[in-house]
């Protein structure tokens, strides 16, 4: 058991929309991803998301509305609810994401940003 520097783990990794894992807990997996731009909607039949956003502002868009969620905040996306994360005017979103281990990324819409494993840093 050690403490997790998280701005530390931020450096380790560069490219947006790839999440890297930094803990487990149980069943749960704690990741942290830089986003930037637009996303991929797609829900998860089976699971919930939380999303904390560490630096800058995160435009969470469900069919019916956009939540904003700015640093220090967070969001629950309850499971099969379909969802779109995203990012305005270039700016570069660092956020921390509690998930089930066994959660497919991009739920079942297959796509260019769909990951299919979560390096562990």
């Amino acid at each position: 058991m050690k403490a997790i520097n998280i701005q530390d783990k931020l450096t380790k990794f560069d490219k947006n929309w790839y999440p890297h894992q930094i803990a487990v807990v149980d069943d749960m997996q704690v990741l942290l991803a830089k986003l930037k731009g637009e996303f991929v909607w797609h829900s998860h039949k089976d699971e919930d998301e939380l999303f904390q956003v560490i630096k800058g502002t995160l435009y969470m868009q469900f069919r019916d509305r956009t939540e904003v969620i700015n640093e220090g905040e967070c969001i629950v996306v309850p499971k099969g609810v379909e969802h779109n994360p995203c990012t305005k005017n270039d700016e570069e979103v660092h956020v921390l994401l509690f998930e089930k281990q066994k959660i497919a990324h991009t739920g079942n819409v297959i796509h260019e940003k769909t990951q299919t494993e979560y390096p562990k840093i």
